[in-house]
């Protein structure tokens, strides 16, 4: 596992490394990748995805529910040589596996997501599997919390706890914000972690873009031995004061010279 400051270190870059293609191809979801950089950089460099260097694979499994953000594992698989350096430079000037939206055609990709409530249910189904072929893998299923909108998430928790999935860990990403607006004024969530704990599943509570925290709670609920579900509290686009917090950047913007710049100041 790399030091804390190191995993700082590299969700400032990947931050940045991101912001440079949105800019490029000019579309794409900031504000949720940004506020789920934190998460999977603790994941994948944290030690708990377990990379096969001889085989290049990832011997568990990361499935991204909020596909619109699929794409802050883009640098996180280039990195590890999963991605193909290839693809990330050519995404944005030329032919490239890489899109918006992830999909399986891409190295390191486990699920073609978009269509939001569906990955629970599908981290679910091949927890099942893994169960019953007795492979010792574990699935981490990460969901916005406007999934819980969704009748599908809530029918795949009541699933995934029926039959005792400890191999099975849910992240909720918790940043307040949908296309519409602030979660409490268009459908009030709360209290999320009583809703989940009400279902009978473990319920921990992190602050998603604190890399001890986030170490410390992967840790815990690796060693709980049952189905967990992990609320991590987050900031819609963090790191950008232009963005974050802001409904709007959901969805790329046009910005100045002025804007692109201040931007880049703050994710250096």
């Amino acid at each position: 596992m790399k030091k804390i400051n190191d995993l700082e270190n590299l969700a400032k870059k990947y931050r940045r490394d991101l912001f440079e293609k949105l800019l490029i191809i000019k579309q794409g979801h900031p504000g949720s990748i940004f506020s789920m950089i934190d998460i999977v950089v603790a994941l994948y460099h944290g030690g708990f995805i377990n990379y096969d260097s001889k085989k290049n694979l990832f011997l568990n499994k990361v499935l991204i529910s909020k596909g619109h953000a699929t794409a802050a594992l883009y640098p996180i698989i280039r990195d590890f040589g999963i991605l193909p350096k290839k693809e990330w430079d050519n995404w944005g000037h030329k032919e490239s596996l890489l899109r918006v939206f992830g999909n399986i055609s891409i190295p390191g990709i486990d699920v073609t997501s978009g269509s939001l409530g569906h990955c629970i249910g599908v981290g679910a189904g091949m927890a099942v599997s893994l169960k019953k072929s007795g492979q010792n893998k574990k699935i981490f299923v990460i969901i916005s919390e406007g999934e819980l909108y969704e009748g599908s998430t809530w029918e795949a928790l009541l699933f995934a706890k029926h039959n005792k999935l400890d191999n099975l860990s849910i992240i909720i990403d918790i940043n307040s914000l949908i296309i519409l607006g602030n979660t409490r004024d268009c459908l009030n969530l709360d209290p999320i972690k009583d809703k989940i704990s009400g279902l009978g599943i473990n319920a921990l509570e992190v602050d998603g873009h604190n890399f001890s925290e986030l170490i410390s709670i992967f840790n815990k609920a690796n060693k709980k031995g049952e189905l967990n579900c992990i609320l991590a509290k987050t900031v819609k686009g963090k790191g950008s004061s232009i963005m974050e917090n802001k409904k709007n950047w959901h969805y790329w913007n046009p910005m100045s010279k002025e804007e692109i710049e201040k931007t880049r100041k703050e994710l250096g």
